[in-house]
């Protein structure tokens, strides 16, 4: 099933639960995503099937099941250029950062091994840095010969947080910015940093009418219905969640932890329990700092 090619300058990499996208240019090319690290081998086995070098390493954003697959790569390709958003280096280097992504890493390498996923090499042990990368913003473009990865910021999800877009084919690359998709169901919403500005950025990036659409995870659709109906069901997954926590008087916690049970299952299970619930805390943050919101 991988990689996949979906044009003849766009493939699809990795696993089903981490998606790598490789954009191929006639005089470059560059990977958006850089999964974990216990896909890196997988990574550099599809593009040595491809006898593709990636010349640019694009980071979306600086959470561990997007960035510690990168380690590995760049020791493969140390010439290729790390390009990532603004705050994605302080957000990755930030001293509570280590610890936290590297054990989350770990424990994502140990679940997918029972699905067929796992790495000849020892799993990382060094946080990979974002030192000297290249910072992009809205706008900026990188060109590849004859296709373009067109930048923009986008916020909500996480510090640093970018997606790719090439407008010769009308692909965009939005990495976990309407969420994580359950294949056939919907989403889990994940607006860490922002409800408000989470659901400006799934409107901005539905005006934007794609006709490609790569998440991070468990999807690249190419039928503009589906899409259509992809960014409905990310906005709704994110007013439902609103919706619950102003309409439950309980502390956080408790409605954290219902938040927890209903959604960590299927596809969601790759990630720790831990990680899971501090997501669903950040939730409920952050609909109560809604302006208007009960505390």
């Amino acid at each position: 099933m991988y990689p996949r090619k979906i044009t003849n300058n766009l493939w699809i990499l990795g696993h089903d639960d981490f998606h790598i996208y490789l954009i191929q240019g006639n005089s470059a090319c560059a990977l958006v995503e850089a999964g974990i690290s216990a896909t890196s081998d997988l990574v550099l086995e599809q593009l040595a099937l491809l006898k593709v070098k990636p010349d640019f390493f694009i980071v979306t954003h600086p959470h561990s099941d997007h960035v510690t697959g990168l380690g590995s790569l760049r020791k493969s390709f140390p010439d290729a250029t790390i390009l990532a958003g603004q705050g994605a280096e302080a957000f990755l280097h930030h001293p509570k950062s280590t610890e936290i992504l590297l054990r989350e890493d770990l424990f994502m390498a140990k679940a997918m091994a029972p699905r067929g996923l796992f790495s000849t090499k020892t799993w990382t042990a060094d946080l990979p840095l974002l030192s000297g990368c290249k910072v992009v913003r809205t706008d900026d473009e990188l060109a590849l010969g004859g296709i373009t990865c067109r930048f923009l910021e986008v916020k909500g999800h996480s510090p640093g947080q970018i997606v790719a877009y090439v407008p010769e084919i009308k692909a965009l690359l939005v990495s976990d910015s309407l969420g994580n998709l359950y294949p056939g169901k919907g989403f889990f919403p994940t607006f860490f940093t922002g409800y408000s500005d989470y659901l400006a950025t799934i409107d901005k990036l539905a005006g934007m009418d794609p006709q490609i659409l790569g998440l991070g995870h468990h999807g690249l659709f190419c039928n503009h219905l589906d899409i259509e109906n992809l960014f409905g069901l990310a906005r709704q997954a994110a007013l439902d969640v609103k919706n619950y926590v102003l309409n439950d008087n309980r502390d956080a916690n408790a409605i954290a932890q219902d938040l927890f049970h209903f959604y960590y299952c299927d596809e969601l299970a790759v990630y720790s329990k831990e990680n899971i619930m501090n997501c669903c805390r950040l939730l409920v943050r952050r609909v109560r700092e809604i302006p208007g919101s009960p505390v």
